[in-house]
Formats: C-alpha cells, sequence, structure tokens
C-alpha cells in the first residue's frame, strides 16, 4: 500500500468522507422531512430489530422520555411499530414497519450502500490493510480516553 505524503493527507481524505456522508444524509433528511435523531433511531432499529427502548436511549444518548416521544413521532409517520414481548409481557420492543432498503427511505442508507460497492470492486488487500492501519491509528488516538 502506497503511503501518503503526509500525516494531514490520509486526514483530508477520512475528513472528505465525513464530510460526504454528512452532507448525503442532510439531504436525505431533508427530502423524508426527518431530524437527525430520528433519523439515526430508525436506522438503528432497523439494524436491531425488536430493539427495546433502553438500548435506543444508550444509543442515542438521551432520558427515557426523550425516547418515548421519539417513537411516538416514528409511529405517527408509519415507520415503526411497538410489540409486547412474548415471553416478558412487561418488555416493548421497537421494529421498523418500512423496508429501509426501498424508496423513499433508502436514502439513508444510499451513501453507506454506494460506498460498500466501491469498496467490493477495489482491491481486497489494500481495503483490508488501510482497514487494520485506521484501527490502529483509533487505538493509538483513543488510547486512554476511552
Amino acid at each position: 500500500m502506497r503511503t501518503p505524503s503526509s500525516p494531514s493527507s490520509l486526514r483530508q481524505a477520512l475528513t472528505r468522507y465525513v464530510e460526504a456522508r454528512s452532507a448525503a444524509l442532510l439531504e436525505a433528511r431533508r427530502a423524508l422531512k426527518i431530524g437527525e435523531a430520528d433519523a439515526r433511531a430508525l436506522l438503528f432499529i432497523a439494524d436491531h430489530p425488536g430493539t427495546r427502548p433502553t438500548q435506543l436511549s444508550e444509543y442515542l444518548g438521551i432520558t427515557s422520555a426523550g425516547v418515548t416521544a421519539m417513537i411516538d413521532r416514528l409511529i405517527d409517520r408509519g415507520v415503526v411499530q411497538r410489540e409486547v414481548d412474548a415471553k416478558d409481557r412487561r418488555v416493548i420492543r421497537i421494529s421498523t414497519i418500512i423496508d429501509v432498503a426501498e424508496d423513499p427511505w433508502a436514502s439513508l442508507t444510499r451513501f453507506d450502500s454506494d460506498f460498500d460497492s466501491a469498496i467490493a470492486d477495489g482491491d481486497a488487500d489494500q481495503t483490508d490493510e488501510l482497514a487494520s492501519l485506521l484501527h490502529s491509528l483509533m487505538e493509538t488516538t483513543l488510547g486512554g480516553s476511552r
């Protein structure tokens, strides 16, 4: 793998990725008329069907009351539903009732899907080396801050 000309070239490439992904998500949220937290919640629920409100609260870093209001909004939008757990009726689970892989909701994940396709079309060894390097750099950077 070719070494970057300077540490800042890798940081610039990562910044470009983050900015492009953020811009794509912002455009998708505008088109769908959905807030950032609601979009993050919807994607989390889609990735974790049957999630509990406490899991969503921990993931988003918001209160249980905030999660309740958010789930109510997403139910009103017709995108999620609450379900009583079959094994423990005291437990509520949340699942999507839409397919986030289908339009219009696919716009929330289109950048990631397109990026994954570009990765799949690339050199697998280079991709693995870059992933390993990024994991190592993050471990070094985060060091004692975890």
